[in-house]
């Protein structure tokens, strides 16, 4: 079943009763059974949300977020306790080898600069050089082919001048907001898998709690790009607004392809965990990634 996200910008009260999350407002009260969220964003300093109500939310897997005062997500509470084999997974994880990890890094790059590629000439009409890049990925990408596509997919992408940079100009505002998004829906699936995301296969960053996110999220950040790119045609707002929020929440249910199906991004995500997993056990040597177009 597919989950729904919910976004709440209002003062409100959330708790719990039967099973289902009761919002309150000044205007109305509302409830929504629990098992159907997948992700609750809190982007209100007057939100008032009690600790059953968190509990019940954590137990069905639902990635619960909250934003700071610039109305960005700041954090998450993911399930610590998802799957039945917790200990075993830590274990298979924790030991993976270093050649294991540079090969599925080298193969995340791939995968990345090869949607970014594909992004780009959907959205200049232009031939470009990224699948020539994406096949001079080592292992380990030791030669930083991302960072040499990185340079090249930003200078070309967007009709403005623009830079990259975490706290940089609009639109980087848009794309925060929407990367956020991804790396929450991202860490939910890799928990939901029973992986540790403090324990990266490439970020190593002691202050980063979410590092395999980091990592997992990679090849589908294009995703962001191109909503990003498709908000900048249709409006003028340079802010962030609830209209454009929810507009990049639905990034969410876009449809992405594997090889025999079709599949919304969240329950993608949660097949790429799950064969992540998988390599980490020998089962599988590469992790399953969809392809964002046909």
């Amino acid at each position: 079943m597919l989950k729904k996200t919910l976004l709440l910008e209002n003062k409100a009260s959330v708790s719990v009763k039967n099973l289902q999350l009761v919002i309150k407002t000044d205007l109305k009260e509302s409830t929504i059974p629990i098992e159907d969220i997948g992700f609750l964003v809190i982007d209100n300093i007057e939100i008032y949300i009690s600790v059953p109500a968190m509990n019940l939310l954590i137990e069905n897997n639902t990635a619960l977020i909250v934003c700071s005062n610039n109305h960005l997500p700041n954090g998450m509470f993911l399930n610590l306790n998802s799957h039945h084999i917790q200990q075993e997974i830590f274990r298979n994880q924790i030991e993976a080898s270093l050649p294991l990890k540079k090969q599925l890094w080298q193969f995340t790059i791939i995968e990345k600069i090869r949607n970014q590629g594909i992004l780009l000439e959907k959205i200049t009409g232009k031939k470009n050089q990224f699948e020539f890049l994406a096949g001079k990925v080592l292992s380990g990408d030791t030669t930083n082919m991302e960072g040499v596509a990185a340079s090249q997919y930003w200078k070309a992408f967007f009709e403005i001048d623009f830079k990259r940079e975490r706290y940089g100009n609009y639109p980087n505002n848009f794309l925060n907001y929407g990367y956020a998004i991804l790396r929450a829906a991202t860490a939910r699936a890799l928990s939901g898998s029973g992986l540790l995301n403090t324990l990266g296969i490439h970020h190593k960053s002691k202050y980063n709690a979410f590092a395999l996110a980091d990592d997992i999220m990679e090849p589908f950040r294009p995703i962001v790009d191109e909503k990003v790119y498709e908000i900048m045609q249709q409006y003028d707002e340079q802010e962030l607004n609830t209209v454009l929020k929810a507009e990049l929440l639905n990034i969410l249910t876009r449809t992405v392809y594997f090889k025999d199906e079709k599949s919304p991004l969240m329950v993608a995500l949660q097949k790429t965990a799950s064969s992540l997993q998988q390599c980490y056990t020998g089962e599988r040597k590469k992790i399953k990634y969809p392809k964002l177009w046909t």
